[in-house]
């Protein structure tokens, strides 16, 4: 938040919060109990010491896990005290789920909850009153970062518009540096000189930062002015145009030293994948163990009502088209494949997907484990299994790949799953482009806590069977 974001400042942030937290306890005691810790917090019976350690260690993993410690000059609160309510989410789960090896009544889990909500409200606090004084302090030309722009004619403009928009930053203009074939400029801003004087301009001015908009055919061009800059120690910043104006985020990445500009879709945090298939495989795993009993129920019926296999296979597309075998309960008649072709005209689903009703092909037992989704756990198998994911777009068969517009091709750009934000608005009785934005909706917005909503949200769509067919 301070110029550079020193490690010191860094340093002060990170201890001042643990003061907060620490403060947390006592409070949160007082309000359920009315009077403070006492001294020893060893014999405090609802909260132990080593759930402090707790406590404090998932703090320490969870906000380096979200970044809460790095520069956000330019970011909005708000998206600073989410990360802070993400990180305190963590540390109740996890210091509730400590505390069952210390016996307690439930007023422990009482005081853990209450701690995080207390913590929550004394650092979010402290986060508005710093940003509230760091924002004072810039508007009044203290703590500034000075900043030119090499380019000139509208998107270089642009930019220092945009910056002019946002005083708390603690930007201040000094002027456009003229590229070789840069458009002339349009309005009043001062102009400092050319790329070939950059050296110059340098050792006049204070410097911090130099904003290059330049056409993407010139970056060649103004390579030794980037090299200048970084041998003098001025920060550079690259503005790639129309290249912001895809779907999907720009990210710099290096491949064996060698600097790239990558576009990603989906999600780009390799922690977030990591928690996400780490939740995968624990709860496909305990699913498969606790549904056992129910699968040879199923398995029974199934073979009772009509004969053939228990299972239906069948060849999916997944993630970036790879083909993986899907697995089902069984819920038709041998052969249904095969009659497909015949029932085509009475398709109630627009698109290259089928639905149906009233489906001929489905068995008794079939249209009971369809209405309940008990059809589809099987697929917790192919979530173990690193094909699927527990919240993810269905996965399609390949014929209906075969017929997407190229915009719709982009949901296989994600892992397919068991539930997604189609069967929880309604499936069968949503439109096909609407099942297609809402897949593409979940991938660009995706987060971890995304999924957990799903999930939440899946339980209820299940129980109503809300436009199960």
């Amino acid at each position: 938040m301070l110029r550079h974001h020193s490690k010191a400042v860094e340093t002060a942030l990170r201890l001042l919060d643990f003061a907060l937290l620490a403060t947390a306890w006592p409070i949160a005691h007082l309000v359920l109990f009315g009077t403070a810790l006492p001294p020893a917090l060893a014999r405090d019976p609802f909260v132990p010491v080593p759930l402090h350690v707790v406590a404090f260690v998932i703090w320490v993993a969870s906000t380096s896990m979200f970044e809460l410690y790095g520069a956000r000059r330019r970011d909005h609160v708000a998206a600073e005290i989410s990360i802070i309510a993400r990180s305190l989410a963590l540390v109740a789960l996890g210091t509730l789920a400590a505390s069952s090896f210390w016996r307690g009544e439930v007023s422990r889990r009482a005081m853990i909850a209450l701690f995080a909500v207390v913590g929550l409200g004394l650092l979010s606090s402290f986060r508005l009153v710093l940003r509230g004084l760091a924002h004072a302090v810039r508007r009044r030309g203290f703590n500034t970062r000075y900043f030119a722009v090499v380019g000139q004619g509208d998107h270089a403009e642009e930019i220092v518009a945009r910056i002019a928009s946002h005083p708390e930053w603690g930007y201040t203009f000094l002027g456009f540096v003229r590229d070789g074939q840069a458009v002339p400029v349009s309005c009043d801003l001062p102009v400092l000189g050319d790329t070939a004087d950059l050296n110059e301009i340098l050792r006049q001015h204070v410097v911090d930062e130099i904003f290059f908009a330049v056409a993407h055919h010139r970056l060649t061009h103004v390579e030794p002015a980037v090299k200048l800059c970084q041998e003098m120690g001025v920060a550079v910043r690259i503005s790639l145009g129309s290249f912001g104006d895809g779907i999907a985020p720009m990210e710099l990445v290096e491949t064996d030293g060698w600097p790239m500009l990558a576009f990603k879709t989906g999600a780009s945090s390799e922690l977030g994948q990591a928690a996400k298939r780490l939740f995968d495989v624990i709860t496909s795993a305990t699913m498969l163990l606790l549904l056992a009993p129910v699968f040879g129920l199923v398995a029974l019926a199934i073979r009772a009502d009509s004969p053939g296999p228990v299972f239906f296979r069948q060849r999916r597309v997944g993630l970036n088209g790879r083909e993986f075998t899907f697995f089902k309960f069984r819920s038709m008649r041998i052969g249904a494949e095969d009659e497909l072709a015949k029932l085509r005209a009475m398709n109630e689903m627009d698109g290259p997907v089928f639905k149906m009703r009233a489906d001929p092909r489905v068995t008794r037992i079939g249209r009971f484990i369809r209405k309940s989704s008990i059809d589809e756990l099987p697929q917790f198998w192919n979530v173990l299994r690193g094909e699927m994911s527990i919240v993810g777009p269905r996965p399609p068969i390949p014929a209906e790949v075969r017929q997407y517009q190229r915009w719709q091709r982009r949901r296989l750009s994600v892992k397919p799953g068991i539930t997604c934000t189609w069967q929880v608005s309604g499936r069968n009785d949503v439109s096909f482009d609407q099942w297609m934005k809402l897949d593409l909706e979940y991938i660009d917005r995706w987060s971890f806590w995304c999924d957990i909503g799903i999930c939440f949200r899946t339980i209820p769509a299940v129980l109503f069977a809300r436009g199960a067919r």
